[in-house]
């Protein structure tokens, strides 16, 4: 991926599907497709309730949030006010949940946000918090099925311990053949180009912090189970 791919401000890595409905990147749309199929044979059915994020849509959640638009909550999962949060506070609360834009996996194309929609019931409003997806949760059965088969697919979740620097996330997967290489070009020079030509929220505070926003929000992740050699955690 060149620069414009890695933090979204370009497209051109990325193939769109028409069932399930989602856009991904080319290298990783294959396997998701085989593993929806693997899903199926066992009656779930496999969805991306968010895939492939550009540039401009990840900007939007981001300010949003900053202004209280969109719900901003803590690492616990308790609503805040934004307004009565200072710069620091607030960038800290909206990276709990929500990517700088240019330093989302979701630019990649590789990460994905997915449900079973055959567990939904009628008129059911998907949240994607932890409890849809522990034991007695709407996606308990899912996450059970992901944690035995996803990794033969290629799949992994980079946000499943409280060791990262965002909170836990069961329904974000990532495509790690590619995404480790995308992590890898994803530098620290690139991510500030991004965000110093936007028209992001708080510009001044981000770019100020962000030689510790990128070690603990982007680099802190868990690592593949095929990653050999590395630690369960990725640090700076």
């Amino acid at each position: 991926m060149n620069e414009l791919e890695l933090t979204g401000r370009a497209r051109t890595h990325i193939v769109e599907l028409g069932d399930p409905r989602c856009a991904l990147h080319y290298a990783a749309a294959t396997s998701f497709l085989a593993m929806r199929d693997a899903a199926r044979e066992v009656g779930l059915d496999l969805a991306a309730a968010s895939s492939f994020r550009d540039f401009d849509r990840q900007l939007h959640i981001w300010n949003a949030k900053w202004t209280g638009e969109r719900p901003l909550l803590s690492r616990t999962g308790q609503a805040l006010v934004a307004a009565t949060l200072d710069e620091d506070a607030r960038v800290d609360a909206i990276l709990c949940w929500s990517a700088l834009p240019g330093g989302s996996r979701h630019h990649w194309g590789t990460d994905c946000d997915v449900i079973d929609a055959a567990a939904l019931p009628g008129g059911y409003r998907v949240q994607l918090v932890p409890e849809e997806y522990a034991p007695g949760g709407v996606f308990e059965r899912l996450t059970q099925w992901l944690d035995e088969h996803m990794g033969r697919f290629g799949f992994y979740r980079p946000y499943a311990s409280t060791h990262c620097g965002a909170g836990v996330e069961p329904w974000h997967l990532s495509y790690w053949p590619v995404a480790t290489e995308a992590l890898d070009r994803l530098t620290l020079p690139v991510v500030r180009r991004a965000v110093a030509g936007s028209a992001i929220l708080g510009k001044d505070t981000v770019l100020e912090r962000l030689p510790e926003i990128y070690t603990r929000f982007i680099l802190a992740v868990d690592s593949p189970p095929a990653a050999a050699g590395r630690s369960s955690v990725r640090h700076a």
